[in-house]
């Protein structure tokens, strides 16, 4: 699919990020269904939805993996923590996050609003460091089993081919 973009983010110190699994974002994916991806989400499995904005502060989950889905407006988010990237995203993109990828919102209009949800409903942490320690982050990361579907498409879509199962299972520098 030409309009998927991949991104990998490396440890930063703080945010672990996920060295095996790429960022996804596609980009203007939804069109005039954007107000529909809550919906379009759980009917593909992922569930534990909610819908509201991106917190303002760097932050990731170690247990879970997540999709937003920009229903309305715009925004720029940074992902990857402070040394990370800055991405502009609108109405109708979504972006998936594997398990360990920092983000964080810097700036958005009046109106932006996301939904968001996990494969099969996972419950999901929110971690701003890694005082825990570095072992441990990564070992959780790790155990987040790879999404049985894509989050726009189902059993089928780029999800499937970019996050495959034959990943590097002990490529995390630790």
């Amino acid at each position: 699919m030409d309009n998927v973009q991949t991104l990998f983010f490396k440890d930063d110190g703080t945010i672990p990020n996920n060295p095996l699994l790429p960022v996804l974002i596609y980009r203007d994916m939804l069109g005039k269904k954007a107000v529909e991806v809550e919906s379009i989400f759980n009917q593909c499995s992922w569930l534990n939805s909610w819908t509201n904005g991106i917190f303002n502060y760097h932050h990731y989950h170690s247990n879970a993996h997540e999709v937003l889905g920009v229903i309305k407006g715009h925004a720029t988010v940074q992902l990857g923590g402070e040394s990370g990237k800055t991405v502009a995203l609108t109405s109708g993109d979504v972006i998936v996050l594997p398990a360990g990828t920092g983000h964080k919102l810097i700036e958005s209009s009046d109106e932006f609003k996301v939904a968001g949800a996990y494969p099969d409903g996972m419950s999901y942490d929110v971690k701003t460091d890694q005082s825990e320690g570095a072992d441990k982050i990564f070992r959780q990361i790790k155990q987040v089993p790879l999404p049985k579907t894509d989050p726009i498409f189902g059993k089928e879509g780029p999800l499937l081919h970019h996050w495959n199962p034959t990943r590097g299972e002990n490529d995390f520098s630790l």
